[in-house]
């Protein structure tokens, strides 16, 4: 996957909320919703509680970069919503994508390896 679709609009990411199911940890929160288009799409959210905005935006890049490299595992045809929490711009990427697989893993979002 060489291109990441994002998700934009703000339906998109309260339909995520609303109908989506969550996968918590102490770094990442992440929603799952079924989407009609066969694709992988994502987006990100950091709130003011994360910190200001030097962390917010350390956050979505941490979160960005652990995504980059589980996307072309990921089954198609999913939205996924990363809320950054409290911990996020304190923890390297690989940390992130530890929570991350686990997350994912337990979504039943990930293909198995051959």
């Amino acid at each position: 996957m060489d291109q990441i679709i994002s998700l934009c609009r703000n339906n998109e990411f309260r339909r995520a909320y609303n109908r989506g199911k969550s996968y918590v940890s102490p770094v990442l929160v992440v929603y799952v919703v079924k989407n009609r288009c066969r694709c992988l799409r994502m987006g990100i959210t950091t709130s003011k509680k994360i910190g200001n905005a030097v962390q917010r935006n350390r956050s979505r890049r941490v979160i960005r970069e652990a995504y980059r490299q589980l996307a072309d595992r990921l089954k198609p045809g999913y939205d996924l919503v990363f809320v950054a929490r409290g911990r996020t711009p304190f923890v390297k990427s690989t940390e992130v994508l530890k929570h991350m697989e686990r997350q994912l893993q337990a979504a039943g979002l990930l293909l198995e390896d051959k």
